[in-house]
């Protein structure tokens, strides 16, 4: 059994207790250095963050974009670390809250907890990336003490990111090197037992190489979970870099990541069509505090080597190894309340039910960067090569739990137990092995037509090869399936530039879905009915403009885009799954970010989706889903971060959300209920060295669902809903030197 007083990660006193140890051993020069601003060199570092320009970015952290964000015609939105310092935004769900027209999903089908993201109606799952290098194990990204900024990539888009990325791509950039010496020391305290310490020191490394540099990220975490009932969370983690200047022309640089999580999942309460069933409290605990855990260890090893043969030819290199290792125990919260009377019910999902999983995935990416003219045009082109491998060793358990061991007469829906006392003996039920390897070459090129046109072209090649044994509980193979896929994806764009500060462009895009597109991240995908399918096609046209207002310091955005999947998977009657349907999301998206005066920031975001199932297969759940609005897809959000400078260094923050109702599945019209969601800040310089700021979330304690199962539920077995967190007040320290 697990027992939550007995982590597997070090007990917090000695968490905090490293991290208070480690800032006594900073060097005395780093001390002595002024703090200075966090600016960067894009000749020297090109995956890490711009100079800070406030709220908005100028361009993107990857090189595969060699045109500034006004010039590229795509929607790209950055969440910059201002504003994730702002809002203490600890989590990668929590920075995405800023930008609309993306949604979270509750785990399905026993895979497990885990960052499950949709963009513009359509999964994200497998297009996660840390500086630009896929990363897509299922695992819940919980803290952001090492990243700069987040860019979410909308739109199909493989030639960006390979298979997958249908509504788009989310690219994590982490913290680097920088030039000037600094400490920033932070400490934070708030309700819900939250306490968090954290260290970022960053110091040139004088006499050694050319511009050499270390830096150095600490963090301790804990927090129960507002709104919750004694829901904990527990972290750490290391984050030490360094960059070599080789000589004046080659820097190599190496990175490190490690990072450990205690949690009790949390799986919601149940609910059905959207809404939580009567009698149950929105803080009510469905699992068992006794078995249930996640326990998450996660590493990474990154070496980076960058050579510029002149100002117009550079060679980038980067290899990543991670590691993930996850050992969770969770327990649905879906429940019967057939039989019973009335306010009883009984467990009707899987309870105590384990998963013991390991990935490992080798990354190397090569990109070659030239500009140069040809033909009296003006190109700037990238070409790269790309290889992975990503397995998973997964192996399922469960402790035994069966309905005859429930009371005859269940339990009080209103006061779930919440701790088992009936029999548990852990026992495996089966294990998986699988195994992703993709090899791509891409291609990158603008084209300056004119002085008022760009023409935007890009190309990949991808061999997208899945493989998968199953196994029984006494380790006898069941099944093995195997999947291999090659496409061919492209991007055109065209940009108008009918002023130095205004840009009209059009475009159009298309992406791949394999059915071994998830093996490696949660182990679900590939099937029997599935191996010798074609990939799922998808493609976007995109119209939009982008003005950059005020003498550059506020930008506006706007696009109107259709998205159509052209082939989804559908299974049949027979149990058979057939390329069969059509899935259409179209819509607008309007971005406002920048300063509106000089003391008034401002990030906002809306956007309108206009979804539905066009066609379906013959079947009777295919019949119901034409013409209904795809699941967990609302047709308006909106997305507003402010602060305002006052005298003598006080600082005012507000942020609004606002997310319509919309479909819980996509084949009935149950819905989840529209939210408006506020958050506060209040800071103050207190000097050159200490600021404090007071951060209150959730201001007006909403009620409202965040993630959510795409099932209604029936009285046999009801669905659940996982509800955002309730009010919470932190109050941050950060002392400078």
């Amino acid at each position: 059994m697990n027992n939550r007083n007995a982590p597997t990660c070090p007990a917090r006193p000695y968490m905090f207790g490293a991290l208070g140890l480690a800032v006594a051993s900073i060097s005395p020069c780093a001390l002595a250095k002024d703090t200075g601003s966090l600016t960067l060199d894009l000749n020297e570092i090109h995956i890490d963050a711009e100079a800070d320009n406030g709220y908005r970015a100028e361009t993107s952290a990857s090189r595969k974009y060699t045109a500034p964000l006004l010039d590229t015609p795509q929607t790209i939105t950055v969440v910059p670390t201002q504003i994730i310092q702002e809002q203490q935004a600890l989590s990668l769900r929590q920075v995405l809250s800023n930008v609309s027209g993306i949604t979270f999903n509750a785990g399905e089908g026993g895979g497990g907890s885990g960052d499950s993201i949709n963009i513009r109606g359509f999964s994200a799952n497998g297009n996660m990336q840390i500086d630009g290098l896929r990363d897509s194990a299922q695992t819940t990204r919980s803290d952001t003490f090492n990243v700069d900024r987040v860019e979410v990539i909308k739109g199909p888009n493989s030639v960006f990111g390979g298979a997958g990325t249908t509504g788009g791509t989310i690219n994590i950039i982490s913290k680097q090197p920088q030039y000037q010496a600094f400490t920033r020391l932070g400490g934070s305290i708030g309700s819900d037992s939250y306490r968090r310490l954290t260290l970022d020191s960053n110091q040139p490394l004088e006499g050694v190489g050319h511009d050499s540099a270390v830096r150095l990220n600490l963090m301790a975490h804990q927090n129960d979970v507002a709104g919750r009932a004694r829901i904990d969370r527990e972290r750490w983690g290391v984050a030490p870099v360094m960059r070599l200047g080789l000589s004046e022309s080659s820097r190599l640089t190496l990175s490190a990541f490690h990072q450990v999580d205690d949690n009790l999942p949390d799986y919601g309460v149940p609910a059905l069509d959207g809404k939580r069933l009567q009698g149950v409290g929105r803080k009510d605990y469905f699992g068992w505090r006794n078995l249930d855990k996640e326990e998450v260890e996660q590493s990474t090893l990154t070496a980076l080597f960058e050579h510029d043969f002149s100002d117009n030819l550079r060679l980038q290199n980067m290899t990543r190894y991670g590691r993930l290792d996850r050992d969770t125990v969770v327990s649905a919260s879906h429940v019967s309340t057939e039989g019973l009377a009335p306010g009883r019910y009984r467990p009707a999902g899987p309870q105590a039910y384990g998963r013991d999983a390991r990935t490992d995935l080798w990354i190397n990416q090569t990109l070659v960067t030239a500009s140069f003219d040809l033909l009296n045009l003006r190109h700037d082109l990238v070409t790269g090569l790309e290889v992975s491998r990503e397995t998973l060793d997964l192996t399922t358990y469960g402790h035994g739990l069966r309905s005859s061991a429930y009371p005859s007469e269940g339990y009080d829906l209103s006061n779930p137990p919440g701790q088992w006392s009936g029999p548990a003996s852990k026992s495996r039920s089966g294990s998986t092995s699988t195994a992703l390897d993709n090899q791509a070459l891409f291609v990158f090129d603008t084209l300056a037509l004119h002085d008022q046109w760009d023409l935007n072209l890009g190309l990949r090649y991808d061999r997208f090869k899945g493989e998968a044994a199953v196994y029984s509980a006494d380790r006898l193979r069941t099944s093995s399936l195997e999947s291999t896929d090659e496409k061919l994806s492209g991007r055109v764009g065209i940009v108008f530039k009918p002023t130095d500060n205004g840009r009209f462009y059009a475009a159009w895009g298309n992406s791949f879905n394999p059915s071994a597109e998830a093996l490696a991240g949660n182990g679900r995908g590939l099937s029997a009915a599935t191996e010798r399918l074609a990939p799922e096609r998808n493609d976007t046209w995109e119209l939009g403009a982008k003005w950059a207002l005020l003498d550059q310091r506020l930008e506006l955005d706007a696009a109107m885009f259709r998205v159509v999947k052209h082939n989804a998977r559908e299974p049949m009657s027979d149990g058979s799954t057939q390329l069969a349907g059509v899935q259409r999301v179209q819509g607008v998206e309007l971005g406002l970010t920048g300063h509106v005066t000089e003391r008034w920031n401002l990030f906002a975001t809306y956007t309108f989706l206009d979804s539905e199932t066009l066609k379906a297969a013959d079947t009777p759940a295919g019949i119901a889903r034409e013409g209904q609005a795809l699941a967990n897809t609302p047709p308006r959000s909106f997305n507003l971060w402010q602060t305002y400078e006052l005298p003598s260094g006080w600082t005012l923050g507000h942020g609004a959300r606002y997310i319509s109702a919309r479909n819980v599945t996509s084949s009935t019209s149950a819905k989840l209920d529209a939210a408006w969601v506020h958050n506060a800040m209040l800071a103050y310089r207190v000097n050159e060295q200490m600021d404090l700021q007071l951060n209150i979330n959730n201001l007006f304690d909403k009620e409202y669902v965040e993630r959510v199962r795409q099932q209604n539920g029936t009285g046999a077995r009801s669905s659940a809903i996982e509800y955002g967190d309730g009010r919470a007040a932190i109050l941050t320290a950060t002392y400078s030197f």
